[in-house]
Formats: structure tokens, sequence, C-alpha cells
């Protein structure tokens, strides 16, 4: 293992730097971890356990174990490290598969970096069965996650794991236990990953207080990245390339460049994501490009809006004005309505048409907006119409719009839900009631109100 002292050396080295950057203990699970790990195992411990196991572990992983340090003080008596650290050497193997860990140990593992859906989901036919077995159950885990070594807790039902057998032994793999793709990391073992984490500490990178999902994007500069943007051929490496460099906080200038300049110029395969990164760290560059997509794709640009350009959505009202009449998508639309929510004006005139769509979430999308409008009174004919729909979650949402809204013209409206509803269904009763206590009223009282619906 002599191969990694320098790099061993260069992670102690940084582990300091790491917790004197981080003194507030602001980085996601520093606060649990609080950069502490115990004493290294010994070398007698680490061979009992591959005995155990019958198992060779990678020696970037044992290098640690063995000179860095084994456990600490932080979550399952985890060693400092991304997210909630690094578990003691041991403890938690049995956390993917259960049962008879030591058999799928063994295996080499079978997912990789950029493996499909339709390969994951094959995977994952058998395991999906709800008449499964339990015994069956736990050979699928087996077969699925054999040869990965969990390491790792990022919270939830989410791990990192390390391969020890196969063509990718040594790498770090993000896992799920609820069964969704593992995403690789893109270092080549486990030092260069956790040597990542202590970089992006170093450098302010990971000073915040949300996980930031680190390694789930390619590392290093962005100029780095950009650069092989434009060398590589492989379609993968160019999606990594700009995901990594769109989870920058910033990035440099002459980087920005070349991502304008691919955006005007490069293939159209692209384009969106050049032109998202481009809204993040260049807005006023970028908004001639929105108005342009605007026509075609009013919903990708409210979305980049929204994410980085908040403060602008008032810039947007007449172009929306004009073009939302071609929003047919429940997500674009919802997006939509954030920016006009942002312009801080009365914009009902736009929503109504949508509250008599077809598509469900539209509807209710378009009735929760009209019930963020000042002036939503206005819009009472409206409403009335969603009181009666045929839909439980648009009649739901639009007794929540119509909180502060009285008048009598309701009351009928809300007596004929009573009746339509005895019991609970879809917490429309429980919002029901706020609506009638506004009259001192109940879903109960209501109904002997002879003089209401009459």
């Amino acid at each position: 293992m002599a191969l990694f002292e320098d790099q061993v050396q260069r992670i102690k080295d940084k582990l300091s730097q790491a917790r004197k950057r981080d003194k507030d203990l602001t980085v996601f699970g520093a606060s649990n971890h609080k950069y502490r790990i115990n004493d290294p195992a010994t070398a007698e411990r680490v061979s009992r356990l591959e005995e155990e196991y019958g198992i060779e572990l990678p020696d970037c992983y044992k290098s640690f174990i063995l000179q860095v340090g084994n456990g600490g003080i932080a979550y399952l008596n985890s060693a400092a490290g991304p997210f909630y650290g690094i578990y003691p050497l041991g403890e938690n193997i049995d956390e993917l598969i259960g049962d008879n860990t030591e058999i799928y140990l063994r295996n080499d593992c079978i997912i990789y970096p950029g493996m499909s859906d339709e390969y994951w989901q094959s995977l994952n036919v058998n395991i999906d069965n709800d008449d499964i077995s339990d015994e069956d159950y736990e050979k699928e885990k087996g077969k699925i996650f054999g040869g990965i070594l969990p390491v790792g807790s990022q919270g939830c039902s989410y791990l990192h794991g390390i391969i020890i057998n196969g063509r990718y032994r040594g790498r770090v793999v993000n896992l799920s236990a609820d069964g969704q793709k593992p995403k690789f990391t893109f270092e080549n073992n486990f030092l260069d990953w956790y040597e990542r984490w202590l970089d992006e500490i170093i450098s302010g990178e990971l000073l915040d207080d949300g996980p930031g999902w680190f390694g789930y994007s390619m590392g290093g500069p962005d100029s780095a990245m950009i650069h092989l943007f434009l060398e590589t051929s492989s379609i993968q490496q160019k999606e990594d390339c700009l995901t990594g460099i769109l989870s920058k906080k910033k990035i440099e200038a002459v980087t920005i460049q070349i991502v304008e300049e691919q955006y005007v110029n490069g293939a159209d395969e692209f384009k969106m994501e050049l032109l998202q990164i481009l809204t993040k760290f260049a807005y006023e560059r970028a908004k001639p490009y929105l108005v342009q997509l605007v026509r075609t794709d009013l919903g990708s640009v409210c979305k980049f809006v929204h994410w980085y350009a908040k403060g602008k959505s008032a810039e947007w009202l007449s172009l929306i004005s004009e073009y939302i009449g071609s929003i047919d998508d429940a997500e674009d639309f919802r997006f939509c309505t954030y920016i006009l929510v942002g312009t801080k004006t009365d914009f009902g005139h736009l929503i109504v048409p949508f509250t008599q769509k077809d598509d469900e979430k539209i509807r209710v999308t378009a009735f929760y907006t009209l019930g963020q409008l000042k002036n939503k009174s206005d819009f009472l004919d409206t409403f009335i119409k969603g009181l009666n729909d045929h839909s439980d979650q648009v009649i739901h949402i639009t007794l929540q719009a119509l909180s502060d809204v009285r008048s009598k013209k309701l009351l009928e409206h809300y007596k004929r839900i009573a009746e339509k509803f005895p019991e609970e269904k879809n917490y429309i009763l429980a919002n029901l009631n706020y609506r009638l206590a506004e009259y001192g009223l109940t879903n109960k009282t209501i109904l002997t109100r002879s003089d209401i619906g009459n």
C-alpha cells in the first residue's frame, strides 16, 4: 500500500485544514462528526474481517482504515467524512443485503457507471414482484448489491458503498435502499473521493447548510470540465461535464464565454444545458437567448428564471402574457405561475382559462395560484366552478384558496359540498370547516339551514 503513502499524508494534512476552514461546522454532517477520526485499525483486525467474509478489501480503502483512522463520534460511530461520515471497519456490512451478507460480498459487482435505466430495471424485475418470498428477496438483493461494502450513511435511505470485487473495484458508489438507480462517483478510488471532499471544504464549495449531494456530479475546476466537454466524444461524459459545471457556486469568466459560444454555435444536443448554465452564472448574457426561447419553450424559460433570477420575474410579465396560452404541460404551467407570483401584479386573468383545462394538475395549480392574489375575491365565479369540480383535489385546493373570502354566494356551494361528503375524504371536510367557521357554521350545522341553497 506504499502506492498511497503520499496521498494518505495529504489527507491527514487536509483534514486538519478542513477543520480550521469549517470552524463553525456548517458543512453537512460536520456538526455530527466534528472532523474527528479515531485511531487506525490494526492490520490484524483488517485481516480477521477479510478472512471472516472471504474477501480482500481494496488497498485504497485499507490505506484509509490502517493509516488515517477507523470510526469516530458521528452517527453510528462514523469517522469524519462525506455526509454522515465513514463507518467503522466491519460495521453495518449487512445494511444493503441483510442475511448471509458474507455470501454476496464475495460476488463480482454487476452495476456499473452510466448503466441505463433499462438495465437497472431488469435487475429489479423479480424484487419488485409483490409475491416474492423473503428468501428469494434476499437472493435478489444479494445479486444486485453483491460485491459492494457499505461505508457510510447519507441520511434517510441513502448511503455510499465501495466496490470490492469486479472491474470497478475501489470505486465509491451512491446507493439507495429504496431501489433508486445507483450513481457512481467520478473519482478513481475511495481515497480520491475522500480527498475531493476535503478539497471542496477547504475551497469553500461545501460551506453551506445543505447536503449539496457531494459526489453526485463531476468534481474539479470548471475550466477543466468545459475543456473536457469540448474534447471528449462521449455523450455521457459531455453531460457529466455540464452537470458538474452547473453544480458550482461560481465559474470563471472564460468558462462563461465558452458556454455562450457553444450555445450559439454548438450542436443542438446540449443547448438547454448550456443555456441553463449561462442563466445561472450570467443572467444578463443569457436573457436575449431566453427571450428567443419563450416562443417555443416558455416552460423551460420560467424554470431557469425561477431557479436563478427570481428577482427578475417582472421582466417576463409581458412575454408570459403573450405566450402562456401555449402551455399544456402541468409542470411548465406550475413554473410559469411561480414567475407570475413573483411579478407582484394582478395576473388573475391569465390564470382563469387554466381552471377549465382537462388536466387535473393544471386546474389544481390554477386555483392555488388564484388563491395567492390580493384581489382573489374578484374571481368569485371562477372559484365557485372549482367548488363544483368533479375532482376532489380541485375542490380541496379551492376551499383552501378561498381563505378570508366572505360571500353569501359561496354558502350554497359549501352546503352542497357538505351534502356530497358526509364523511371525511381527502381532507375536504377539514378544509370546508375552516371556511364555514368564518360564518360561524360547520359541515353539520349548515345542513340545517333551510335558508341556504333554496
